[in-house]
């Protein structure tokens, strides 16, 4: 019987979120299903069939990505998602011996070079929606997928990865259809040349993700990661408009990330859950409203622009605060290179009735000073460190404040320790429209 109706062939809505949800389940079990039918199946008729059958789902995942390859689910879903997309790759192309050969492609070759696009340094990758923040990819996949697509960086990063896990030792880790293709390329992989990419300035416009960092190719200095996007993407948080900072590689203004999923992560209770909840990012709080789920929570007038000593980027993020009477809500995010990343939030209201508050969430230590919010270096956990910076507010027209969290869920515990802290900064006499800027500094 064919059927069309499990949702995470994209064809049918799911079963508890409703409209039709393409990740990373797609290719992941399509390269299985894959798998089994060139093994399994000895009619050539129904083997047939059946493959075109299943390459019409994986199109419906592809189609989903945008031509510059970007992944909303994060880099900690990479390996399941266009590394999957991979495996189906290298499947076709073994069983039809080259005949079916995708590599040249532009989107599957941003697909694969997503992972080190968002790599800020060492082990930290940007971490929106449900991702680590650690994140070590695959080291075998992403050496094939680069000699694949002819992609020296990519197959480097990969050796970097391999050499990371001390695979030489410890082996291949992954699934079994992952682990025979890595035995069969584990010498070239264990001689080949590691190294890291870390791109000067990324933008994915599909996905609306900017990063900018001072030095390309080091991690020295400022690192910023921002996002627009919308709040229905796969594995999403009420998070459109929020951005990340690093200094000299190490985190400074952070995404948490995710706690470890329960029944409740995929339940119509997802948003109940503090680290989903745009007030644990940073972002606003408006009229003492946070941000709300759905597509129609999108930014709006997205510009960017990047050169030499600049990278700009702007969005109004106002849709996201449905009750809040909101008429507009422009984030400007600016880089300068060397000195430091300035938000500028420019605001209108129909009323003010509740609290205006710009929300920060860190793991440094906090020390509140008139006008500046100093971020001290914290160890916090297994001997890493958070960065350093200050953070400057007109405290004349803003109170600052912070608030200690616990991190309880032993995932979180891992990657920031026991604790995170929330800067909170007030308006004092909010307006109905105003505008609002603080910079970071080293």
């Amino acid at each position: 019987t064919v059927r069309d109706d499990f949702w995470w062939m994209g064809f049918s809505s799911h079963p508890v979120l409703g409209e039709p949800r393409i990740n990373n389940w797609n290719p992941w079990i399509v390269s299985n299903w894959l798998t089994a039918v060139l093994l399994l199946e000895e009619d050539q008729e129904t083997r047939v069939a059946t493959v075109d059958r299943i390459l019409r789902v994986l199109d419906v995942f592809v189609d989903h990505y945008s031509d510059d390859g970007g992944c909303d689910e994060g880099p900690g879903y990479w390996g399941r998602a266009g590394a999957s997309v991979f495996d189906n790759l290298e499947i076709l192309d073994w069983a039809t011996d080259g005949e079916v050969d995708l590599w040249a492609e532009p989107k599957i070759q941003n697909m694969a070079k997503f992972i080190y696009r968002a790599q800020i340094d060492d082990h930290y990758f940007v971490n929106f929606a449900d991702a680590s923040a650690l994140v070590t990819p695959s080291g075998s996949l992403a050496y094939r997928y680069g000699l694949r697509i002819n992609d020296s960086a990519m197959s480097a990063i990969g050796a970097w990865a391999a050499q990371e896990t001390n695979v030489a030792e410890t082996g291949f880790s992954d699934s079994i259809s992952r682990q025979l293709p890595a035995l069969f390329s584990a010498d070239k992989l264990l001689s080949a040349t590691p190294g890291t990419v870390l791109p000067r300035d990324v933008y994915l416009p599909g996905i609306q993700f900017v990063s900018s960092r001072d030095v390309e190719g080091a991690a020295d200095g400022l690192y910023l990661a921002a996002k627009g996007g919308h709040n229905a993407e796969s594995h999403n948080h009420n998070d459109i408009g929020t951005f990340t900072i690093y200094v000299d590689g190490k985190p400074t203004l952070i995404d948490i990330g995710v706690e470890t999923y329960t029944a409740k992560t995929f339940s119509d209770q997802r948003y109940e859950i503090w680290t989903m909840q745009s007030g644990f990012h940073n972002l606003p709080t408006i009229n003492g409203f946070d941000q709300v789920d759905g597509a129609e929570s999108q930014a709006t007038e997205v510009t960017y622009d990047t050169n030499q000593q600049q990278t700009t980027f702007a969005l109004d993020i106002s849709s996201a605060y449905r009750g809040a009477g909101v008429d507009s809500w422009k984030r400007t995010i600016k880089h300068d290179r060397g000195l430091s990343i300035t938000v500028e939030d420019a605001y209108s209201v129909s009323e003010v009735i509740g609290d205006f508050i710009l929300n920060y969430m860190t793991p440094c230590d906090v020390e509140i000073q008139d006008g500046v919010v100093v971020l001290n270096t914290k160890e916090f956990n297994e001997g890493r460190i958070s960065g350093a910076a200050t953070l400057h507010y007109d405290a004349k027209r803003l109170e600052a404040s912070s608030e200690t969290h616990p991190v309880e869920d032993s995932g979180l515990k891992r990657v920031w320790g026991a604790e995170l802290t929330r800067i909170r900064l007030k308006m004092r006499n909010p307006a109905k429209s105003d505008t609002f800027t603080v910079r970071i500094c080293r």
